[in-house]
């Protein structure tokens, strides 16, 4: 078996709140994208969802954790509205990242490397 150079090991951190799941990596970058755009539905079109699915996406977020990660002002922008991170959202998002960041470390230790070097650089046409 010849190792592939460019296999890639991808791991899609989900954390979960019963059967909902409460972070991910969508969520997380909605959450950067209403911290830059201070809209929900500004960061929806920027991320090319409606901003039904993302409102639907913070209402999750909202409600699966212990203080809310997104306040939001009713009014739009034009009239003081929008939407922010609180601290709760900034500290979340931050845990994310760093977990994602641990977790991505593994891509680089000995346990990938035996992985890679049985995988095949592409599947078998037949078994």
């Amino acid at each position: 078996m010849i190792p592939d150079a460019g296999a890639a090991l991808r791991i899609k951190l989900q954390i979960m709140c019963g059967a909902e799941i409460a972070f991910g990596p969508g969520k997380a970058a909605l959450l950067e994208h209403i911290d830059r755009e201070s809209s929900i539905s500004a960061a929806a079109r920027v991320m090319g969802m409606s901003y039904r699915r993302a409102w639907l996406l913070v209402d999750v977020m909202n409600r699966c954790w212990a203080a809310p990660l997104v306040e939001t002002r009713a009014g739009g922008v034009a009239r003081g509205g929008g939407a922010r991170l609180t601290g709760e959202g900034r500290r979340v998002l931050a845990l994310y990242r760093a977990l994602e960041g641990a977790v991505g470390a593994v891509g680089e230790g000995a346990v990938w490397g035996e992985l890679r070097r049985a995988l095949l650089a592409a599947p078998r046409v037949h078994q």
